[in-house]
Formats: C-alpha cells, structure tokens, sequence
C-alpha cells in the first residue's frame, strides 16, 4: 500500500504541474509574439505616415514653384517685345494652356506702372498700376482698368518683386473678380516685374527706376493646395495650411473633417503628433500642418489572430505534456526497446558522420577535450584516431571565442554560430563555419560542434567586394567609391567636422600616348603614375581614377595652403616623371584643379562640376599647372557664361535662328573678274530679341563644348540648299568658301554628309571651296589629308585657312592637298608700316605660286594695302576695302508665316 500512494503522488502531482506550467508558458509567449506583431505594425504604420507627410510637403512646394515658372513663361513674351498687345497676351495664355494644369488659376493680369490712378485723374504723387491685359477676360471683366494700388496685399507683393526681381507671393486677399459668387472667396496672387528694354538691371535703383508694370497670376489658395495634395493624403491626414508671414496665422486651407470610419476607436491610441513644416516660397511663409486621421487598418487584428494561435498551440502543448506525463508506464515498458534502438543510431550515427564532408567533434563539456572526430575532421587537422589529447578550444584561433566556448556548458544560450579562423596542430589556419551546442549523453554533458570549410568562399567575397571598390587597370578605388568617400565626407561637414580638399587631375597630351603606341602603352603609364601618387600621398588620402585619363584625390583636415602644396608637390614629380615604351620615351605632365569643401550644404554634384571647372582652368591657362576653384574668379564666371552660351546655341539650331552673311573675295587682275562671284560664307546669329549676335561671341563657346559639327552641318546644308540665292546680285557663283572646324573635318560620317547634300541639292562641285585652318590641319594631319583628298575627288578645292599663325611650316603645304592659301590677317593689317610682314607676305605668296597654288590676302581695310598685295602678285583680296559682309539674299525675305 505504501508503495502504490509512493507512485500515486508521483504519477498525479508532476502530471498536473507540467501540464500547467507548459500552458502558463505557452500562454506568455502567445502574448509576447501579439505584443511584438502589434509593436512591427505600428512602426510600420508610423513609417507610411513619415513618407506621405514628406511627399504632401513637396508636393505643394512643387506645385508653388510650377505657378512660379507660369508666371516667368508669360515674362518672356514682354522681354521679346516692346509693346505687347492684348492678342498676343491672349494668345500666349492660350497656348501655355494653364488651367489644365492649374484648375485653381483665376487669371493672369498685366498692370501698367502709373503716376495716376486713371488716364483722367491727376498725379497724386503715388504709385499706381492699372491693369491693362487680363486672360481670360471670360469671368474676369473685373480686372480690366483696376488699380492694383487699391489692394494692399496685392501691391506690396509687386513692389517686392519688383525689387526682388523674382516671383513673389502675396498675402492672402479677396479677388475681385469672385465677388458674389459660390464658395470661398481665398486668393493670393504670384508677380514679377515687368523693365524696360535693355540688359538686365544691375540694382535696386535701377530696377525701381526701369520697372514699366507688373505681371500677376491670381489663383485660388485652397483650390491650389487641394490640387496639390495627393489622394492618399486627403485620407490619412487633416490638413491645415496657415500663412505665418512675420508672425501672422491667416487661415489658408483646412481639409474637412473626415467622417469616422469604422474601428477608429479601436485605433485612436494610435493616433501620432501632428506633422509640421514650414514651406517658404515668394517672400511668404507657410506653416502645413498634418494631423494623422485614426485609421481602421484592418492588419490590427493580425495580433489578435497570433495569440489566438499561441492559445491554441498552448493547449495543445498542455495536452501533449498531460499525455506524456500519463504514458510513464508505455514510457518503462519501451526503454529497454529504445535504448537497443539508441545503440544502433549510435553505431548509425558514427558511421554517418565518418561520410559526412562536414567537421563533426564531439568534446567533454568540463575540459573541451575531444571524445570523437569523424574521418574529414581527422583529416582536415591532421590528427590520428587518438583525439583525447586535443582540446576543441585548441583549434580556434580567436581567445575571445575560445573563451565563450569554455563558458558554453553554463551559458543560457546553449549554442554559438559564427565564422571563424580554425587550424589544426603545426598547420595553417582557415576559416569555417563553427556551429557548437550543449548536448547531454548518458548523465554527462558535452559539445558538439560542426565546421565547414568556407575559405575558398570567403576569399572569394573579398576578392568581389575588392574589384567593387577598386579600379581593375591601377587598383585605385574606382569612381563608384570615390563617390561614396565624398558623400561621407560632406556628411562629416554636416556634422561639423573638419575641412576636406578635394584635388580634381587630368593629364595633359594623353591622347597623343594612345594615338602613336597604342591604349595598351597609356594603359601601363596610368598603372604607373597610380604608384607614383600611391607613394606621394599622406596615409588617410582617398585617391581613385574616375575613368581615362581623369584621377580624384579628397584629403581630411587640408587647409588651402597645405592643399595647394600637395597639389604642386604630385604636379612637379609627374612633370618629372619620363615614360619609356618601345623605345620612345615620353614627358608627362597634369593639370589639377583644387576645390576646398567647408561649411555644411554641400552637393556632391556641385563639388564635382567645380573640380571640374578648376582642372578645366588649368588647361586653359597652359596645362600643368595648378587652380584653385573661387566663386570670383573671373575666368571661372567666363566658362559659365560659355556653357549658359552652349545652351542657347543648341536652343538656337532648333529654333532656327542662324542666318548666313557672305563676302566677296575680288580678283586683284582684271583678267580674271569674267570668272563670276567668289565669296566666303559667314556664319550669324540672333539672339531671342532678335539682336544680331557677332561670331566671336558664340563661336569659341561652340568650338569648346564640341557644337562646331553641328554648326558646320547646318552651314553647309543652308549654303547648297540656296546655292541658287545666296548672292543678290543674280551672278554666277564661281566659287563659295565655306569654313570648316577641326573637330567637323575629323568626323568620319561628314564627307558623306556632304557629298550627299551636293547630290541632293544639284551643286556642282567645282563651285565649294572648304575652308580649314592651318592649326586644325597640323595637328591632325593623317586625318585632314584622308578628309581632303576624298572631296576633292569629288571636285571640290581646299583652302588653308590663317596661313601662318599656327606652328605650320612651308613644308606642310607639299603634302597637304590644297588649292588655296589665305595669308594671316595679323600679316596683312601691318603690311604698310612692319618689313617683316611685308617680307612674309611676299614669301608665302612666292612659295605658294611654285606650288601652284592660288593666295589670298584677308583684312584689306585701305585701297594702299590692296596695291601693296596687287604689286606682291597676290591672286585675291579680302577685307573691309573690298567687300563689307553682308546678309545672303535667301535671308533677305520676309520671315514665312
């Protein structure tokens, strides 16, 4: 009886407290993951709600600066005329077709500046603006004659942009022209300034003085916003916009309080702080507020789903722990079964694990000491059978992950997962993936780790995530990198740290290495000068190559001096530097252009451009040289003024707005006037007011920024396609000279061009003469002969442009396939007061005679110069004297309709 209570007690007892202690386990967990759920779709929610605040606050920035941009599109119609009338305002509007855009659009006014408030009122000594042009007048018949005066709103806006000379918003205000009608009666209006003719203004006085009216855009402030606003965020938010002007809070827009939805008092402890933001735009300032609106997210009862399944598996669980309590009995009757079974997964283990390719160790958790190694282990470490005198902490390399393994069999966490550097007795080491776990065999406790050799794999990832930074040809970082560098080191700026130089290298004649022994030679020098910088910079630089010939150094805590010394330092040891290949030895030299990063703000791309922009100077002034980038400097404010110049010749191509000049080249003997016209074709240029542009002002921003072909192709296209009305006269054209860049005559594709417009347009050869100079000729010299001697085929001649002020020598002329030389007009300006031009006048046209060539003297200003060239036997005559350029006859006519 004793006995059977002993077992009673021992069977009922444990039976009810593990069943229970399993279901209060598993009950907290339950809760547990349904706190987690909840806690991920809040945060969740809370990061949608970040995004579409942000995106609302841009959007109605962006929507402020497109009205900004209407109102500038209209200003350029006053800026091209003088006097615009109310259909070419009406038209314009309709064109730009704005409220398709802008719904919340009223109008768009034009106020003219007045000493009067009426054209039959008396001066009163203010300032008046009557509106004159309004668009559309359907629904604005209100506008027309008012006096902007007479809104204070409205006229502090125009003198503001008026001396702002930019857009300017004014305060919120009722429009005129909504008077009496339905809904709410909000408006502000955008203005700019409307000068007289002429070059911008330079100040303040003489914007005031030069101002002749006011342009405005008068939209409907809650129709504007609410446009703006996405969908989305009209459902998740309550809007408010506010202008906080100079501490006022006048009341723009606020979004109608959405109805509740369903759960919304479910999810009201939900609800974040409103979102904020100041928007600044036209000399008022915004206040958006966003309140989020209590969402009813039907993801809120995924929590509740979770611990309803936590339950259920804690019942479960409960149960399954009341069962296996219960089964002690079945339990006894199966151990001797089980423990035959386990012998024989033992003996199944072992000879498993001596196949497997993994590392299998069995250790003794007191000391580490191995009890058992399977085959790969045994033979990856180099140990023999007898594996009790190698301790499992013995193999690792790391003394910290040593330590932990020792501590494991006390540890909480019962296992360790990780990378690591293994190495058997008097072996190298390699690294592997090392798993190790408590685990208990019999009554005592042991590690069992397994590893995987990953070292061929690791070597690999290095080996990618090296050639991912670094450049494959000089093992620099590549230009990806750099420019991670640069973004953390204006992240650092931001931060308030320390001054950066960011140093920008090119190298000079680089091309010439590749043209005369081949990109593998300019391959090997950039591996080369990539050693000589590696040697040459202090230890924490950042150096890259961006791409060819083109390398970035960016240096910490450089100041201008110190940066300006480094860069002096790399330039004086290339320009020293001799690169030898196949027995040519070449002098290298760099020009670099030095920008200093301080302050917080800055842009990677505006650093860039300004590195750029400083090297680029450095060629200018002669190449290997070193600049230092300023906002001032003169000749930094020049190349800008040059790329705003490339734009508006690329704008002009497509408008159509280059016109052709021609001028006459006369015979100097009488004999040969019977021949017909012979003229040079000039190129010209009208700007947007439709003021004649000269050559030299857009020409060398052309030339510079690769636009020259584009301009010759037009050039030629225009001459052949009028060749019949080009001179007013009605003459036969014997011959038309047309210039040539060097870049135009180095595309292989333009010689077709041409020949294909000769074709097309039914010109005779014999009639083109092409105009390249003696530099452009020079320094492609392979290039410009193989250019010539396939359109002279053809049947057209060649005329060396500015003969002598290149390096050209009389030598070239044997082998360059001309039919003309034009003698420098630096030559011919002198020739009655210098004897050296006048000698080198005389010479050339001697040589080119022998030659069989036919010389043409340009810049004949005076008929003496014209008989100092007739009494040298110079065949023609060019200048001022002779001809003054004028416009072809097909440019002549009346613009088409």
């Amino acid at each position: 009886m004793h006995e059977h209570r002993k077992d009673g007690g021992f069977l009922g007892q444990p039976a009810w407290l593990w069943s229970f202690g399993a279901l209060l386990v598993g009950l907290a967990l339950s809760v547990l993951a349904a706190t987690l759920h909840h806690d991920a779709l809040e945060r969740s929610d809370r990061m949608r709600l970040d995004r579409l605040a942000e995106r609302s606050f841009e959007a109605v920035d962006g929507q402020l600066q497109t009205c900004g941009l209407l109102v500038r599109a209209v200003q350029a119609l006053f800026l091209a005329s003088d006097n615009v009338t109310a259909a070419e305002f009406e038209a314009i509007y309709a064109n730009l077709r704005p409220r398709e855009q802008f719904p919340s659009l009223q109008a768009m006014a034009y106020a003219e500046r007045s000493g009067r408030p009426s054209s039959d009122a008396e001066p009163d000594g203010r300032e008046h603006y009557l509106t004159n042009l309004v668009a559309p007048r359907s629904g604005n018949e209100a506008l027309v004659g008012l006096d902007v005066a007479t809104q204070p709103a409205n006229l502090a806006a125009a003198r503001f942009a008026r001396d702002a000379d930019r857009p300017v918003m004014s305060a919120p205000f009722q429009l005129i022209q909504r008077t009496g009608m339905p809904g709410p009666n909000d408006g502000v209006t955008i203005r700019l300034p409307i000068f007289s003719a002429g070059a911008p203004p330079r100040d303040l006085a003489e914007r005031r003085s030069r101002e002749i009216g006011t342009l405005a855009a008068s939209f409907r402030v809650s129709r504007l916003i609410a446009d703006a606003l996405p969908s989305e965020t009209q459902e998740r938010f309550r809007i408010r916009v506010i202008d906080v002007t100079d501490g006022g809070r006048a009341l723009l827009f606020e979004q109608a309080t959405q109805a509740a939805v369903p759960g919304a008092e479910a999810t009201a402890t939900r609800v974040q702080d409103t979102y904020v933001h100041d928007l600044a735009y036209g000399g008022r300032t915004w206040r958006i507020e966003a309140e989020p609106l209590p969402d009813a997210d039907p993801a809120t009862w995924l929590p509740a789903l979770t611990f309803g399944i936590g339950v259920l598996a804690s019942l479960l669980l409960a149960s399954l722990a009341w069962s296996i309590a219960g089964t002690r009995s079945r339990a006894l009757a199966l151990a001797s079964d089980m423990a035959a079974q386990y012998r024989q997964s033992e003996a199944r283990f072992r000879a498993l694990n001596e196949l497997l390719p993994a590392l299998v160790m069995l250790a003794r958790a007191d000391d580490t000491s191995l009890v058992y190694a399977n085959q790969a282990c045994r033979d990856r470490f180099g140990v023999g059978d007898d594996t009790g005198s190698i301790r499992l902490v013995d193999l690792v390399d790391d003394p910290a992950l040593r330590d932990r393994i020792a501590r494991l069999p006390g540890s909480p966490d019962g296992i360790i997962n990780e990378s690591a550097q293994l190495h058997g007795p008097e072996q190298l080491p390699f690294w592997a993936t090392l798993s190790v776990s408590n685990i208990d065999l019999g009554d005592e406790a042991h590690l069992l780790a397994v590893a995987n050799d990953i070292t061929e794999l690791r070597v690999l990832s290095e080996e990618l995530s090296y050639q991912a930074k670094h450049d494959s040809l000089t093992s620099l970082y590549n230009r990806r990198e750099f420019e991670r560098r640069l973004d953390a080191a204006i992240a650092s700026l931001d931060a308030g740290g320390p001054a950066w130089a960011l140093l920008y290298m090119d190298l000079d004649q680089f091309k010439l290495i590749n043209d005369t022994s081949g990109h593998y030679a300019g391959d090997q020098l950039l591996a080369q000068l990539a050693n000589l910088l590696l040697g040459m910079l202090p230890e924490k630089a950042v150096v890259a190559r961006l791409g060819g010939d083109e390398f970035a150094i960016l240096v910490e805590g450089a100041s201008e001096s110190d940066a300006v010394a480094l860069a002096e330092r790399i330039r004086t040891d290339i320009d020293g530097y001799s690169f030898g290949w196949e027995q040519r030895n070449y002098t290298i030299s760099a020009s670099i252009g030095v920008v200093m990063l301080r302050g917080a703000g800055l842009s990677q791309r505006t650093l860039l451009a300004h590195a750029d922009t400083a090297c680029y100077m450095a060629k200018e002034r002669g190449r290997n040289r070193v600049h230092l980038f300023s906002e001032e400097d003169s000749e930094t404010t020049q190349r800008r003024s040059e790329m705003e110049w490339a734009g508006r010749i690329r704008q002009a191509l497509s408008d159509g707005r280059f016109l052709l000049h021609f001028q006459e080249l006369v015979p100097l003997w009488e004999g040969e006037r019977s021949e017909g016209v012979h003229m040079e074709m000039l190129i010209r240029l009208r700007d947007e007011k439709g003021a004649l542009v000269p050559p030299g002002a857009f020409i060398p921003a052309a030339e510079r920024f690769g636009l020259m072909p584009a301009i010759d192709r037009w050039v030629v296209e225009t001459t052949l396609a009028n060749f019949s009305r080009l001179h007013p006269s009605g003459r036969p054209i014997s011959l038309c000279a047309i210039n040539l860049s060097g870049p135009t005559f180095e595309d292989a594709a333009f010689a077709d061009f041409v020949l294909d417009a000769i074709e097309r347009h039914g010109v005779s050869p014999r009639h083109l003469c092409f105009e390249i100079t003696e530099t452009a000729a020079v320094s492609n010299m392979a290039r410009a002969v193989e250019f010539m001697q396939r359109l002279r085929a053809a049947g057209c001649k060649f005329s060396l442009d500015d003969f002598g002020s290149g390096m050209a020598s009389f030598g070239y002329l044997k082998n360059l396939p001309v039919d003309f030389i034009k003698i420098d007009g630096s030559f011919i300006r002198n020739i009655e007061t210098d004897p050296v031009s006048y000698s080198i006048v005389r010479a050339v046209t001697d040589i080119g005679h022998q030659l069989g060539l036919q010389v043409i003297g340009e810049w004949v200003a005076d008929e003496r110069a014209r008989d100092l060239l007739r009494g040298l036997s110079v065949d023609y005559a060019q200048g001022f004297a002779v001809h003054k350029p004028e416009p072809a006859l097909c440019f002549r006519d009346p613009p088409r309709a």
